[in-house]
This record gives C-alpha cells, sequence and structure tokens, in this order.
C-alpha cells in the first residue's frame, strides 16, 4: 500500500478515534444524516459569490430536481454542471456547497450544482437519467438564467465523476457541444475487480463493504452494472467526446479504474490531461483546510475549467 502523507495520515487517524457507525450499517437516511453533518469538517471557508441562485430543473418524468447557480458575478458566465459524490445514495447540493464555490471562484466561471434523485428510493438509471436531462435543459435556458449555453463543462466527484462520464457520452451521440469532462476519482468499472480494489479494500474511508453497499442501494439486479451508464468503461465507444481532466486519488479503490478510463479516452484520441495526488486518499478535495493536495486539486481542476471554456 502506498504511504499517506503525514497530514493525510493525521486525518485518518482522527476518522478512526471518532468511532462513527461505518454508514453500511446505518439505514439510508441515516447515512444521509450522517455524512451531511462530517461534510463541512475540513473544508476551506466558503467564498463570497455575487450570484448564489436555487431553482429546478424538469426531469422527464415531470420531477422537480433541485438546482443551485454559483456565480462569481452577473456577467454572461460560461459554466460547468456538477454532479456530486456520494455512492449514488448520499450526498447533495449543501454537502458539496463549498466545493462548488471554490471551483466557481477560482474558474471565473459559473457552477450548477444538481440534486439528482438518490437511492434506494430511485433506483438505476433514475440518476442518470437525471443529470442527462439537466445538461440538456441548461444547454436550451442557459439565456434565461443569464449564462452562456455556448460553453458548458461537467464535472463531478466519485459518482458524480461517473454521472458526467455518461453525460458526456450521451452529449457527443447528440451533438450537444461539451467544452470539458472534469472528474474526480470517478467511478467507471462495473465491478470491484482492480489491483486498487484489492490492495484498499480495507479502505481507509472508502472500503469494500462501503462500495457494495452504495451499489446494493442503487442497482436492480447485478446486471446493471454492466450497463455503460453505470460503468463508462463499458461503453461501445469514447470518439469525440469531450476532452478530459481527470483527479484521482493514489491511496483509493477507485485509482485504477481512472487511470483505465483515462487511457481508454486516450486510446481514442480524447486529449486527457490525468492528474494524481499521492499520499491522499478519496473525498480529499472536499478536506482542503487538512490536505494541502486538495487545494492542489481545487486549483489544478480551476484551471482546467477556465482555459477550456474561455472565449
Amino acid at each position: 500500500m502506498p504511504p499517506l502523507t503525514s497530514k493525510m495520515a493525521g486525518v485518518v487517524d482522527r476518522m478512526a478515534r471518532a468511532h462513527q457507525a461505518p454508514y453500511y450499517t446505518l439505514s439510508a437516511a441515516e447515512a444521509r444524516a450522517a455524512y451531511e453533518k462530517g461534510a463541512g469538517v475540513l473544508e476551506v471557508p466558503k467564498p463570497a459569490l455575487a450570484r448564489i441562485d436555487d431553482f429546478t430543473i424538469p426531469a422527464r418524468d415531470g420531477h422537480a430536481v433541485p438546482a443551485r447557480l454559483y456565480a462569481p458575478s452577473n456577467d454572461r458566465l460560461p459554466l460547468l454542471l456538477f454532479f456530486h459524490g456520494g455512492g449514488f445514495t448520499v450526498g447533495s447540493i449543501a454537502t458539496h456547497d463549498t466545493l462548488c464555490r471554490v471551483l466557481s471562484h477560482k474558474s471565473g466561471c459559473a457552477v450548477v450544482s444538481l440534486d439528482y434523485r438518490l437511492a434506494p428510493e430511485h433506483k438505476f438509471p433514475t440518476a442518470s437519467d437525471d443529470a442527462w436531462d439537466a445538461l440538456q435543459f441548461i444547454a436550451k435556458e442557459a439565456g434565461g438564467l443569464g449564462l452562456d449555453g455556448t460553453r458548458i463543462a461537467l464535472g463531478g466527484d466519485s459518482a458524480g465523476g461517473t454521472l458526467a462520464a455518461t453525460c458526456a457520452i450521451f452529449a457527443r451521440d447528440a451533438g450537444l457541444p461539451v467544452a470539458l469532462q472534469m472528474l474526480f476519482y470517478p467511478g467507471t468499472t462495473a465491478h470491484q475487480d482492480t489491483a486498487s480494489h484489492r490492495v484498499f479494500e480495507k479502505g481507509p474511508l472508502l472500503d469494500e463493504p462501503l462500495i457494495s453497499w452504495f451499489f446494493a442501494q442503487y442497482v436492480n439486479t447485478p446486471a446493471d452494472r454492466d450497463d455503460w451508464r453505470f460503468a463508462p468503461l463499458n461503453a461501445d465507444d469514447v470518439d469525440g467526446v469531450a476532452p478530459a481532466w481527470i483527479g484521482l486519488a493514489e491511496c483509493d479503490p477507485v485509482v485504477d479504474e481512472g487511470i483505465a478510463y483515462a487511457d481508454k479516452l486516450r486510446a481514442a484520441g480524447v486529449p486527457v490531461a490525468l492528474d494524481i495526488y499521492r499520499g491522499v486518499i478519496h473525498e480529499f478535495v472536499k478536506m482542503g483546510r487538512a490536505i494541502p493536495e486538495a487545494l492542489q486539486a481545487q486549483a489544478d481542476a480551476a484551471r482546467a475549467l477556465q482555459e477550456a471554456l474561455q472565449p
């Protein structure tokens, strides 16, 4: 196992001493509440922004999906459509509020964060459907929000990275231009069968029982896991999808599948920037108060956004 940085090891030690009940021993509602409670503990202070607007986006079944717009000015800005992580089961606009503010502040772009529906109440492929419906809505209605719908990026962390990757494929197929897919440690494989899943099966933080629990909430049957909307590595091809910036944690069960997806994109001729942050774990990007690599990853992602979305 690669060594953790001293600061990352300190955070992991403090987590262990807190003796929090593992999410997989809780109900989904209890796990959500626990994640909400702890989500901001290691975050940087929230940057102030000129615009914070809450609104809803209509899904294909008529459900009003909550969304939040962040913008550093009232100008007609390009935007990032962001999908939060949480194994399709936990997480929300609120848990990723600081990260979205930081990305908007550092990049100078608007960010729209989506509260897609969660499992187990909403099984596969509801999250994927909500994400794709939101992208189509934003592309069409951006002007009404005061945004530039011709310059759109997709992004997310963990399960949200999965949604961003699948939306990039949907967008390619629909001829909808996307400037960048910004993926923090995305899930891309059908099964936990890579070397890094074996090395980090006991964590820290994200371990095999938790991953299995998350996915058991989301899928209807094991066959769903082979669907490319769950596992983008299973997509028939990724030719012509948006360029990618991929940020991975070295000490993370999903690091190998992130590398594999970068390789799949590159093999298809898609430009890819891949950054692997050494000695840190899954979820590190939301630990900027304690982990320097989180600040670096936030800055790297914001720079990628800025470069991709500039006129």
